[in-house]
């Protein structure tokens, strides 16, 4: 060992060479660079952004727990899951409106499908189950100052992952405005 690297060994801080900073310099900077790469893929994907209300689909919504189900009649004809985020799952149990600010709600549909199995065991229609998808999903955020418009919500209704036109978005405040004094949340939990 040359005079100079005795020199910048007895320097270093302790338990540490001189040699191991460039490494850690090398870390750091790929990891900068790595949350750089990142941060720009998710600014490039705001065209996945719901109009008006400007909301993405949020990641891992699928394994959120279960506010309650609902068989929607008419036009629609669907069974829904709403699912929802911790924050909205804690309100919703505890009864809580309104609904504190970063609760994000799910809902999910499926065609509303007889169970021919079902109907063989019994002689009649008995069973309906959840068939392929059906009319997109839907997510509601809670953000007071941002939304402080529409009840302190942003609503997004997405399909095969594209967000719905503006038109769509416009239609789902006033729809929701008769559900106001449960804070415009038509679901209830269901224990």
């Amino acid at each position: 060992m040359t005079q100079l690297e005795q020199q910048r060994t007895t320097e270093a801080p302790k338990g540490r060479s001189m040699k191991s900073i460039p490494i850690f310099v090398i870390a750091a900077t790929m990891a900068v660079s790595v949350s750089g790469v990142m941060t720009y893929s998710a600014e490039g994907a705001d065209d996945e952004s719901s109009p008006i209300f400007g909301v993405k689909i949020p990641p891992g919504y699928r394994d959120w727990r279960l506010i309650s189900v609902a068989h929607e009649e008419g036009n629609l004809n669907d069974l829904r899951a709403i699912l929802g985020n911790d924050v909205a799952i804690a309100a919703s149990r505890e009864g809580k409106l309104p609904f504190p600010d970063g609760t994000i709600i799910a809902r999910l549909a499926w065609s509303y499908d007889l169970l021919e199995e079902s109907s063989k065991a019994f002689g009649r229609p008995q069973s309906f189950v959840a068939g392929p998808p059906k009319n997109g999903v839907q997510f509601m955020v809670k953000d007071s100052r941002k939304y402080a418009s529409t009840g302190g919500w942003g609503f997004a209704h997405f399909n095969d992952g594209k967000p719905a036109d503006e038109a769509v978005h416009n239609t789902c405040f006033s729809c929701h405005q008769v559900a106001k004094a449960r804070d415009f949340v038509f679901n209830r939990y269901a224990p």
